[in-house]
């Protein structure tokens, strides 16, 4: 019976603008982002490694960091991590880039050991939609109260059943339990930032999170109608489903840093 073979586990922090794809995942229809890179792998290495992700993503949803990771036999890993971030992203199109990438334990798994993700979704509040952010923020033109939404976001931190505020993803879900450790507001002249950290997000969760806050700024519901809704479980209580493009996994967060060869 032969050895096995000695494998070589590689992260990679991986940048989109998710316009163009139907999310991070290989999709029976449309194209994902995973594919791709894949694809870049394949040009590069015999065994045409396959890769797992940290995160899904909606259709439309960018990432600034999303981690992942694959595995190659000892024999074909000869190219330093560096060299490695500019062989792959020759290969790939302009709008996925592989920003980092690291040797790790073979124990490390991208989705399974990470501890924290955070996603920012930016809305800009403006009569007048800024063009050059019109693929990556949500234009509301008319004012939003930031004073009731951060009041609003104080109530979606902790841990709670978050069925309220995600949409059925057609498949039966293990549990709708997570817990989110920081939801901020942020406002820099018509640009808000919404800011939601946690241990994990359901589908269309964040995006369910940032419409009904901007509901809460609109005056539709109260700041304290989040609180209800989200012990009420039912989708139907809460606001509506931001629309994709706003939202950016912006990093994830594990309890070591890699090395970097």
């Amino acid at each position: 019976m032969k050895p096995a073979a000695a494998i070589q586990r590689v992260r990679l922090t991986i940048a989109f603008d998710g316009a163009a794809y139907a999310g991070w995942q290989t999709q029976r229809t449309g194209i994902g982002v995973q594919q791709k890179i894949e694809e870049a792998l394949a040009r590069l290495f015999p065994s045409r490694p396959g890769v797992q992700g940290s995160s899904r993503t909606d259709t439309g949803v960018h990432a600034l960091g999303l981690v992942a990771h694959f595995d190659l036999p000892v024999a074909e890993a000869r190219m330093a991590p560096s060299k490695l971030v500019l062989a792959v992203n020759a290969h790939l199109p302009e709008d996925i880039r592989v920003t980092a990438a690291a040797w790790v334990p073979a124990g490390f798994h991208a989705r399974f050991q990470a501890r924290r993700k955070q996603y920012r979704y930016l809305i800009w509040n403006h009569p007048a939609m800024n063009p050059l952010l019109r693929h990556c923020a949500w234009h509301v033109p008319r004012l939003l109260d930031r004073v009731a939404m951060r009041a609003a976001a104080s109530h979606v931190v902790g841990r709670h059943d978050f069925r309220a505020l995600t949409t059925n993803p057609g498949y039966e879900r293990l549990s709708t339990v997570r817990e989110v450790t920081r939801c901020d507001v942020r406002r820099n002249g018509a640009l808000i930032t919404v800011v939601i950290e946690g241990d994990g997000f359901l589908y269309r969760m964040c995006r369910g999170i940032v419409g009904t806050l901007v509901q809460v700024g609109h005056g539709r519901f109260e700041p304290d109608d989040v609180r209800r809704m989200i012990r009420g479980r039912d989708r139907r209580l809460a606001g509506m489903t931001a629309p994709a493009h706003g939202l950016v996994l912006w990093s994830v967060h594990y309890a070591c840093r890699p090395r970097r060869a």
